[in-house]
């Protein structure tokens, strides 16, 4: 898979202030990527410097194979953060105003909204005011104004803040949905169940600096620990816990479970398999739980951003 985006030893400083040291990473063509850091990491700035609406000090932008240029604005979608529509003209007015000054003519900008609002359910907004709608609702307009003009690269930033969990997951569909269509995303965020279930790839910012960047999935596997979860039906708890301890990393394990089976967290030595461990398991109890710990992306972020901290 190509990419659609790179970014090459890009920094950038206000003053004596450095927001971007030295970043580099590249967005696969039709992936989900997670854009993910603390706040003041560098993350706004960087999606400043794709939008044209700062330039870096250092390093290079390339845009589908191409140095950026203005002309690449058009193929780019960009939900801020911080929403800008304008609250007291009414939703069909300004969604037309604003699919024109992105190239669409008002014919064809009516045809899209149209296929929007019904796609979404919001037909009956158009003649309503932003400052007649709530939070959610005018995000809603705002998604639609972002993906109308059917940008190469859509960027997001915190896209579901104001939305309820039903309107939320609406919103994840129709992001997978483009991403399926063709299209490339960007997805900053703070929810990290959300990078779970969308992002195909990642890269974390910390204190300006790129700490991590690759696929999820590789990632995940790269921050793994041996360590499962296990429940074990015996009539002797403390014998069965005592023997293990001889053999393995032990500690107690909290999960929740219909019985009153001895819980515990194993981690694996070096050398031994899962096999090994769950054949071992067998042959002294009944094996009621077995499951591998794979760190979640909220589990990797925190410990990058300790470990950063202690350097």
């Amino acid at each position: 898979m190509s990419n659609l985006l790179e970014v090459s030893n890009v920094s950038k400083k206000y003053g004596q202030y450095t927001a971007l040291d030295d970043v580099s990473l590249h967005v696969p063509k039709g992936s989900i990527f997670g854009l993910l850091g603390p706040n003041g990491a560098g993350k706004t700035t960087l999606i400043r410097i794709v939008n044209q609406i700062t330039y870096p000090d250092k390093g290079t932008v390339m845009f589908n194979g191409k140095p950026l240029q203005p002309e690449h604005i058009a193929k780019i979608g960009y939900l801020p953060e911080e929403r800008g529509l304008y609250k007291s003209m009414k939703v069909g007015e300004q969604a037309l105003y604003l699919a024109q000054l992105k190239g669409l003519s008002k014919k064809e900008a009516k045809e899209r909204l149209q296929y929007w609002f019904d796609r979404l359910g919001i037909g009956d907004w158009w003649n309503k005011k932003i400052q007649e709608l709530s939070k959610g609702m005018a995000q809603k307009i705002q998604f639609v104004v972002t993906v109308l003009h059917k940008p190469d690269l859509l960027i997001f930033d915190e896209p579901f803040s104001g939305f309820d969990p039903i309107n939320a997951n609406i919103i994840k569909d129709e992001i997978l949905h483009l991403r399926d269509q063709g299209a490339t995303v960007i997805f900053s965020t703070h929810r990290m169940e959300s990078v779970e279930e969308l992002c195909d790839d990642i890269a974390l910012i910390h204190k300006s600096r790129k700490m991590l960047d690759g696929k999820l999935v590789d990632i995940k596997r790269q921050h793994r620990s041996n360590t499962f979860e296990v429940g074990l039906d015996t009539t002797n708890h403390q014998a069965l816990r005592t023997a293990l301890e001889e053999r393995y990393a032990v500690s107690d394990a909290g999960f929740k479970s219909l019985s009153d089976e001895l819980k515990l967290r194993i981690r694996l030595q070096p050398g031994h398999s899962p096999n090994d461990l769950l054949h071992d398991l067998m042959s002294q109890a009944t094996v009621t739980h077995f499951v591998e710990l794979i760190p979640s992306v909220n589990d990797i972020f925190i410990q990058t951003v300790k470990d950063s901290d202690h350097e």
